[in-house]
């Protein structure tokens, strides 16, 4: 704009990053219980018993409770107060992965274009620049993001996991660093880092290089493109779910928390063994529906001296 001072355009740029990760956070906060309750069944554990039921096929089936059902169960255990348990760290975490990013970024000569011109302005070579220069800076806010805020989405994790065994190894962000430290050591804070690696930075290159392709070579008009980007980035991710249970169960496996450990949760020796485990019982997609969920007749239980922990023999 002409006569509008350079770096007034930067300062109102900053102003309206931290409004939008502002807004960003309210939401997540205000989800928070619908996320703790995933979290628990990526862990596997169901505490009201499903009811017997019919698929869409006519087939028997035990119907599991969808998220309400167990963010209400949630708060009907522990309160209003008690479905927000993991929501600090997970904060913390968040404002630290977008400071941290921004910055290694710009430390790497990677600062976000002032404006992303419309595809349909841009020639082949200009989209292909664009799309190039966009993705390698995402890669890198991506990385740094997730490794520095990861030791807090492993706090929030195991505070949320605490409601499996009724613990209280985890009561504050403080606290919950010297637990990990004397329990498992600077390790313990990275548990789950890869599969969470791998998950996310696939998801980016996947979907942005697919996006891009059909864009170029498929799709033309405005609004086909819109619907394209929010039908791709659904796709990949749900193909790459798997990850995110692996990355949930790594996250919790080897602390002291009864989640963490048999008969609940085997001891896995990496990520990899946890993959395989969960593929051999066919629980890899646990948690990928929200709404509709049911187990096979044939499952047996796990019975726990708070609320029984079925094995699930698979979800869908």
């Amino acid at each position: 704009m002409a006569g509008f001072p350079e770096h007034a355009r930067e300062e109102d740029y900053e102003v309206n990053g931290w409004i939008r990760f502002g807004l960003r956070l309210g939401v997540s906060a205000a989800l928070h219980p619908f996320e703790y309750s995933k979290s628990l069944i990526q862990l596997g554990y169901e505490p009201i018993a499903p009811l017997p039921g019919k698929s869409l096929l006519g087939k028997p089936i035990m119907k599991l409770p969808n998220i309400f059902q167990y963010a209400g169960h949630i708060r009907r255990i522990d309160g209003f107060y008690g479905c927000y348990r993991g929501l600090a760290p997970k904060l913390v975490g968040s404002l630290v992965a977008m400071v941290v990013s921004e910055r290694v970024a710009d430390q790497l000569g990677l600062e976000q274009p002032e404006e992303i011109k419309d595809d349909s302005q841009l020639s082949e070579e200009e989209l292909y620049v664009q799309f190039k220069t966009s993705l390698k800076r995402d890669i890198v806010l991506t990385v740094s993001g997730i490794v520095a805020s990861h030791p807090f989405h492993v706090i929030s994790l195991r505070m949320m996991a605490q409601f499996i065994g009724r613990e209280t190894l985890y009561t504050s962000i403080v606290g919950s660093v010297g637990e990990i430290w004397k329990s498992e050591g600077i390790a313990g804070f990275f548990a789950g880092l890869v599969p969470k690696l791998l998950c996310d930075l696939a998801c980016l290159v996947l979907s942005s290089s697919t996006i891009y392709i059909l864009n170029k070579y498929v799709i033309k008009d405005k609004l086909g493109r819109q619907y394209n980007s929010g039908f791709t980035q659904f796709a990949v991710s749900s193909l790459l779910y798997p990850l995110q249970v692996v990355s949930t169960c790594s996250a919790v496996s080897g602390s002291r928390l009864m989640a963490g450990q048999p008969p609940i949760m085997p001891a896995y020796k990496s990520w990899v063994d946890c993959w395989n485990d969960l593929q051999v019982r066919g629980e890899l997609k646990r948690g990928s529906s929200l709404f509709w969920r049911s187990q096979s007749i044939s499952s047996p239980v796990i019975a726990t001296s708070f609320a029984p922990l079925p094995k699930l023999a698979r979800y869908q």
